[in-house]
């Protein structure tokens, strides 16, 4: 809420330079803004009194901007790469796609193995379970299992997540 927009009929009222001017009419608190060629913004509007501060506004936009704009680049975006194998997969095909799981996991993403049946395949879901099993095993030093292996349809599913440093 900016200038003739607030629609409150008392404000609590903060001056150009953040010093407390009082609790006043919207109105007195516009023409002061006014006086100073500077905008009359509503800061905290759920407060009783609401809260207006004497500020250009378009700066205020740009600091706020600014600010949410720090806060996203400190966040870490965790993504899921997923990894396919087969049951009938060779040693070492098998090894290429561990060591891109090592990759995934040391770039701190979690890996979602994903053994997939086809076919005539699917008769021989239970004797294949121990290879996304054996795929866990070989990376526990650089993962931890964050859901074990479940049976979803045509394939078994498995997601690793990166050991913490400490």
């Amino acid at each position: 809420m900016v200038n003739e927009k607030i629609r409150a009929k008392e404000v609590r009222l903060i001056g150009v330079h953040g010093e407390q001017v009082g609790i006043m009419s919207a109105r007195e608190a516009q023409i002061k803004a006014r006086e100073a060629d500077l905008d009359l913004v509503m800061v905290s509007p759920n407060a009783h009194p609401p809260v207006c501060k004497i500020i250009d506004y378009g700066k205020y936009r740009y600091e706020l901007a600014r600010k949410e704009k720090e806060a996203k680049k400190k966040q870490k975006v965790i993504e899921v790469k997923e990894i396919r194998f087969s049951p009938n997969i060779d040693g070492n095909d098998m090894n290429t796609k561990l060591n891109n799981a090592r990759k995934f996991l040391a770039k701190g993403n979690k890996v979602k193995l994903t053994l997939r049946f086809r076919g005539r395949e699917m008769a021989h879901i239970s004797s294949s379970r121990h290879i996304i099993n054996d795929i866990a095993d070989k990376l526990s030093d650089v993962a931890t299992v964050d859901k074990p292996s479940k049976q979803e349809g045509r394939s078994i599913s498995m997601v690793l997540t990166p050991i913490k440093d400490k």
